[in-house]
């Protein structure tokens, strides 16, 4: 390792990052496709490992909010992950990613950090927990029975834009929403640039991605995003309906939209990530088995400042527990705290007073959107309950009305 230094990234190490990165995550980037990434990329919150004069490792983060329970908290949004096959085995990763969480911490403008993780085992080790998973539909959309159209003076219309277009119905929706949607990411002009990004190098055969807005006489309500993918066979047309982002207001806008997506002429499938394991969906289909619903993981959380992670969320009923924190990558949060709040607020301040349970910095991460049940993990053996019924109370408290969300990768 002698030869290898880790340093600040600059936004002249770009293309080599950007190399780097399609040569680990398998996949060769066109100039387009860099480009595209590079429009999001953050230097100052770049660290590149150097041996001699090339790039061999890098890990970045970039800066946005995110929505918990009962708040939105700037979060570090960890990504472009990697080390080059040449010099693994070397503790690159690890140094990288300590020095990351490092400077998070002693920026202290986050309490937390986020990713997706390609290899879920890599990530435990620094402290993430898994913290969000989503569900994945693969329909039968023939043999669905899709959602009734709205009644009830419904006064709503569908209306078919450009996506690069229509940046700001989608915003003022997804803004209004947003505090609300717990995993969801905020998107200024340059995010929203880069979801909406639409390379054909990108579609797998599928056409252009296409744009529907959910009207009313008060304005957009919703919007959806989708390619369609042509298919014939010997029984006539099967195509498929790709469905990138279903985003509604309110139950009509929601079953407008989802009707709409699923009964496409010369269509007989759907598919669809980045939803809720809550989605609403099956209850409004006559047959849900055939959404061939599956669950995957999502969002990994690290929580970076105990105190300040716990004292700016909310908790669905009141809590007034001690926690006992084992984080041997940040000590700072390593110690007794006690949490007390509820729906309207809360604090988190350090104690002596006994712990009424006990885990890991990635158990609290696991935890903290409300997705994973502390009661869960202490049925695991990942929390130790000491005070008899507080597993069930902490539980009880960081759940929230809706689980967690994740809408992208990023």
């Amino acid at each position: 390792m002698d030869e290898i230094q880790l340093r600040a990234g600059t936004a002249e190490d770009w293309d080599a990052i950007s190399d780097l990165i399609g040569f680990v995550f398998l996949e060769t980037l066109t100039a387009e496709q860099s480009a595209t990434e590079g429009s999001v990329f953050e230097p100052e919150r770049s660290i590149v490992a150097v041996d001699g004069e090339q790039v061999v490792g890098h890990a970045a983060a970039y800066t946005r909010e995110l929505t918990v329970p009962g708040a939105i908290v700037p979060a570090a949004h960890v990504s472009l992950v990697g080390v080059l096959p040449t010099h693994r085995r070397r503790g690159l990763l690890s140094q990288m990613m300590k020095r990351q969480l490092g400077e998070i911490a002693a920026a202290g403008r986050e309490p937390l950090a986020v990713l997706w993780a390609s290899e879920t085992a890599i990530y435990p080790h620094f402290g993430y927990g898994m913290a969000a998973q989503v569900m994945r539909i693969d329909a039968m959309t023939r043999e669905l029975g899709p959602p009734a159209l709205p009644t009830d003076g419904y006064e709503g219309k569908l209306r078919l834009v450009k996506p690069v277009e229509a940046i700001g119905d989608f915003a003022k929706v997804y803004e209004q929403l947003r505090g609300a949607r717990v995993g969801w990411s905020s998107r200024d002009e340059r995010w929203w640039k880069f979801v909406l990004d639409d390379l054909e190098s990108q579609r797998s055969g599928a056409t252009e991605r296409y744009g529907v807005v959910h009207d009313t006489p008060h304005g957009p309500t919703g919007y959806a995003l989708w390619r369609s993918k042509d298919g014939w066979e010997a029984h006539g047309p099967n195509g498929e309906t790709q469905i990138r982002e279903v985003i509604a207001a309110d139950p009509q806008t929601y079953a407008a939209l989802w009707r709409f997506l699923l009964t496409l002429d010369l269509t007989r499938s759907a598919r669809a990530g980045y939803l809720a394991v809550d989605e609403p969906l099956p209850h409004l289909v006559s047959e849900p088995r055939r959404l061939g619903a599956t669950l995957s993981e999502a969002l990994w959380v690290r929580v970076v400042d105990v105190a300040g992670a716990l004292a700016a969320r909310r908790y669905l009923t009141p809590v007034d527990l001690v926690f006992e924190i084992t984080d041997p990558l940040l000590p700072g949060n390593t110690g007794r705290w006690r949490l007390t709040g509820g729906p309207d607020s809360a604090t988190c301040a350090r104690t002596t007073d006994p712990a009424d349970l006990a885990c890991t910095v990635l158990e609290l991460g696991a935890a903290y959107l409300g997705g994973t049940s502390l009661a869960t993990l202490a049925a695991a053996g990942r929390v130790r309950e000491i005070t008899a019924g507080s597993a069930a109370a902490a539980s009880a408290a960081f759940g929230w009305h809706r689980l967690p969300n994740p809408t992208e990768t990023f």
